[in-house]
């Protein structure tokens, strides 16, 4: 029979056939109907999505559930075709608003229908909707299905209702690897580092994307040790990284300047078939560059087959930070030649390497190109860059004026960055007024009441200083102290200035001792004007040979192989008497010693240093 009916079916006239399966209108749809009550032909032969799709969000969505009950086939099996399309489409809501439709004409869901209303709900972030659907889930008896326990739970995370979430995560009668990990991705995303971690101890079983998630997190809240040495965990118990693991642990390695294994990652990813993956060779870039390895970031760099804007900022970037000033502006016309549209973080790197080489009009001519030539407005941190710029070079009035006329309101860094011009070139009152904007804009952060306190001890108005450090002790505010650190044998030793606890402290002392006597014979003088107390010199002097640089540098002198490169990271700027006595002993000791301060790095060879003393 079903032949038959197929048979004339295929008998009628082309645009006949085409009316009755391709109708594009409910008017055209009802022709269709007609037509098949005329000939007695079964409904069943109408195309149901075609219906579904055509009546969905039109007036007549009653007459198509009308049709669909006078099928054999479950109405909501049908609509649910559409429901899905509408959630995939550009225009989700459309999903929700079908589904309330379907409510009123008391269609009853399935498990299926409320994974697609979730899923157009977690596009819009709809969390009213969503809460709808939670409701309907347990009402349905739908809870024990996992995957829309998780989809929802999904859903309250990223609408930012961590205690909702918390209370289902609570409340699922069984949970797996995905539930866990949507708890712990969130936590993380909403900056609860500590409780990210206390649901990954718990976790009774744990993924690839469970370690990945936790390591992430850990380079994004500040605490790369700590994501360095989960990823050693992880490789112990033989789960492999996959690419996203291997981009959160070069990051790592990058804030920690943990070269040897970023080397180690890097060989990893070559032999893991990820060797052409452009987020990692960009990752790498940044890796080798903030681990001093300037070289090797431009060997990653020149064998990219593909490179992005991202490739070249970051190229621009470390050229930038490693004094490198005139090749990081050749690099920005190499990828100019190659058609490659700059953005504004190009534009930073670029601002950054004339700031540190004090090229004045270049940064003038490159902050007013990136609007006229690219159409980049200019932010805040463009705006920083260009009050360093000046400052450094020592045009403070210029830098004055140029906040003073800034269209948006300058912020800490801005007025950070002018107080440190002020303190190289020793303008007192500038440095006032700076810090009186400091004191509102960022009254908890040490550095700038340090800095105010160190301009008038370098004036010798002692009164001035202890008035300021006096004003840090009532605001609770609390110097931070210089800390170095340095990888030996893969692992990262870390000194505090004046700390004399290390076990190998008189090994480290009578080291200093030794280079001591050598580099006054090349007439070295303790530069004790960066000890600003007013105490007798031979004490300034033991302040400055405890600066925690120094005793990395004795550290590493003792312990690692002749010849090898020392590679020291510095949370400060690095001092005017330890840039001197570092110049003297890499020709003494003959080694490279590469030092990454707060600004930027230092490469000590051959008695000079990168910067070209200009930092």
């Amino acid at each position: 029979m079903q032949g038959s009916l197929s048979s004339s079916f295929q008998s009628l006239p082309a645009p006949a056939q085409n009316l009755l399966s391709n109708f594009n209108s409910p008017l055209e749809l009802k022709q269709a109907h007609a037509h098949f009550i005329k000939t007695n032909t079964p409904l069943s032969l109408l195309p149901t999505s075609r219906i579904a799709s055509v009546c969905a969000l039109s007036p007549d969505f009653s007459y198509a559930h009308q049709l669909f009950t006078q099928l054999p086939q479950p109405q909501i099996v049908i609509w649910n075709s559409c429901l899905k399309d509408f959630a995939e489409s550009d225009t989700p809501s459309d999903a929700i608003l079908l589904f309330c439709r379907l409510r009123e004409c008391d269609v009853l869901p399935d498990s299926f229908t409320c994974a697609f209303v979730l899923k157009a709900c977690t596009t819009l972030l709809d969390y009213r909707n969503g809460k709808i659907i939670h409701g309907i889930v347990e009402k349905l008896g739908f809870k024990w299905n996992l995957v829309l326990q998780n989809m929802i739970l999904n859903l309250y995370g990223l609408c930012g209702e961590m205690g909702t979430a918390r209370l289902l995560f609570d409340n699922m009668p069984q949970r797996d690897v995905v539930s866990w990990n949507v708890m712990i991705t969130h936590l993380v995303k909403s900056g609860d580092f500590e409780g990210a971690y206390g649901f990954f101890s718990l976790m009774p079983e744990r993924n690839v994307r469970s370690w990945t998630m936790m390591i992430s997190g850990c380079v994004h809240c500040g605490k790369p040790k700590e994501g360095v040495e989960l990823f050693m965990e992880m490789e112990k118990i033989g789960v492999q990284a996959n690419e996203v693991t291997v981009v959160a642990v070069l990051s790592a390695c990058a804030d920690l300047g943990a070269l040897e294994l970023g080397r180690r990652v890097h060989e990893y990813s070559k032999r893991s078939g990820f060797g052409n993956n452009v987020r990692i060779l960009n990752t790498l870039i940044d890796m080798y560059v903030k681990c001093g390895c300037l070289e090797e970031a431009r060997r990653v760099f020149d064998e990219m087959e593909e490179r992005t804007v991202v490739s070249w900022s970051a190229m621009i970037q470390g050229l930038a930070m490693h004094g490198q000033a005139e090749e990081a502006l050749r690099v920005f016309s190499m990828m100019l030649e190659m058609g490659m549209e700059p953005n504004g973080v190009t534009f930073i790197g670029l601002l950054h390497a004339c700031s540190h080489m004090g090229l004045v009009d270049e940064g003038r001519r490159f902050f007013s190109g990136m609007t006229r030539d690219y159409g980049i407005i200019p932010e805040i941190e463009h705006y920083g860059c260009m009050v360093d710029l000046f400052s450094r070079a020592g045009h403070l009035q210029e830098a004055h004026e140029f906040i003073m006329n800034m269209p948006i309101k300058p912020n800490g860094v801005v007025w950070g960055a002018f107080l440190g011009g002020c303190k190289v070139h020793k303008n007192i009152e500038l440095a006032e007024e700076a810090t009186g904007h400091l004191s509102q804009l960022d009254p908890l952060n040490d550095g700038y009441y340090v800095v105010l306190s160190n301009i008038y001890a370098e004036a010798e108005r002692w009164e001035d200083a202890a008035r300021v450090r006096k004003l840090m002790k009532n605001r609770g505010v609390k110097k931070t102290p210089g800390c170095s650190s340095i990888m030996v044998d893969g692992v990262i030793h870390e000194f505090v200035a004046g700390d004399d606890s290390h076990p190998q402290a008189n090994q480290m002392s009578d080291m200093w001792e030794e280079l001591l006597v050598k580099m006054k014979l090349t007439g070295y003088r303790p530069d004790t004007s960066v000890v600003l107390l007013d105490i007798e010199e031979k004490e300034k002097e033991k302040f400055l040979y405890r600066h925690s640089e120094k005793l990395a540098f004795c550290f590493g002198l003792i312990n690692m192989p002749p010849g090898e490169v020392i590679r020291i990271m510095k949370n400060l700027r690095v001092c005017e008497d330890c840039h001197a006595a570092f110049k003297l002993i890499s020709k003494i000791v003959n080694r490279e010693i590469i030092v990454r301060d707060r600004n930027r790095f230092h490469c000590f060879k051959d008695g000079a240093c990168s910067c070209q003393d200009f930092w």
